[in-house]
């Protein structure tokens, strides 16, 4: 009933504060996760991000981002999901860096009408890195033989337990330039004139928040409580927005899974599965985050 009374009441006459919900965004940006290690993609995203934005009367939607990257598939879908809501809903959008928001995490601070970060924050990290491992040696020393059939000559490029090929390579880096060009079409089409004219912008390089603001990387330095209080007023809410929970206030998680008939074997093979792609995810994860020296 109040918030009824209060819609039909002028804004300028409300007595009550501004709320901005807030949603975060932090993790490895990556299109499966874990129980053990949920990643940041569309799929984990978009019912947070679309609680966020039907918030009734917010006059904004503010994001706090933590990431050092990961997929750009999914830094773009989470990307264009929030623009897209941002203009069906007519809601500003601020991002708000945290430690860090570097390459694929950059790419998802490019949706807000705003990007504040900390002097301290890690920011940019424009362009496509692969990476991966050779065991062609490993393989011969403890006596396995790899064998590879395919129809197709190109359907087993850059097999880790082969040497690798030089034609293999020069595939991959001409996919990463495209990749490479279609971020930087982004940063363009999103910063446009605010960027700085410098050489070192699009090379992959990173900076700190205070060096993003002088390359036009962020619009201010700061943190979320104190911007949104001074830009909607010192009464200011903010509503952390968190994800929906099941039936009996959290998640199913790896007991739910696998069924309720299941034995002490699958339950034991299930957990053993997990363990071991937890291990693999958190080496993946952590690779990214070293990048950034954190």
């Amino acid at each position: 009933m109040r918030r009824l009374f209060n819609r039909l009441i002028p804004k300028s006459l409300r007595g009550d504060a501004v709320t901005i919900p807030v949603v975060r965004l932090s993790g490895a940006i990556m299109a499966s996760g874990s129980p053990m290690r949920p990643a940041l993609s569309l799929a984990t995203t978009a019912g947070v991000i679309e609680k966020a934005f039907a918030f009734p009367d917010a006059p904004a939607v503010a994001f706090a981002i933590n990431s050092p990257g990961g997929s750009p598939v999914q830094s773009r879908l989470i990307f264009k999901r929030i623009r897209d809501l941002a203009a069906e809903k007519n809601r500003r959008v601020f991002m708000f860096v945290e430690d860090v928001a570097a390459s694929g995490g950059y790419m998802i601070a490019l949706a807000g009408d705003e990007i504040i970060a900390d002097p301290s924050s890690i920011v940019g990290s424009i362009g496509v890195v692969s990476a991966g491992f050779g065991f062609q040696e490993m393989i011969k020393k403890i006596g396995v033989e790899r064998r590879v059939h395919t129809a197709g000559k190109n359907k087993a490029i850059l097999d880790p337990f082969q040497p690798e090929r030089k034609e293999d390579v020069e595939r991959l880096k001409a996919l990463q330039l495209d990749i490479h060009d279609t971020f930087i079409g982004m940063v363009k089409e999103r910063r446009g004139a605010k960027l700085a004219d410098d050489p070192e912008l699009f090379t992959g390089a990173f900076w700190t928040g205070e060096r993003g603001l002088s390359l036009g990387l962020v619009d201010g330095l700061g943190d979320m409580r104190s911007v949104l209080k001074d830009r909607y007023g010192p009464k200011t809410k903010l509503a952390l927005i968190t994800p929906q929970r099941g039936l009996f206030g959290r998640k199913l998680g790896i007991l739910g899974s696998i069924g309720h008939g299941a034995s002490a074997g699958d339950l034991g093979a299930a957990l053993a599965g997990n363990a071991a792609s937890g291990l693999i995810e958190a080496a993946e994860e952590q690779a990214l985050w070293s990048r950034y020296g954190l």
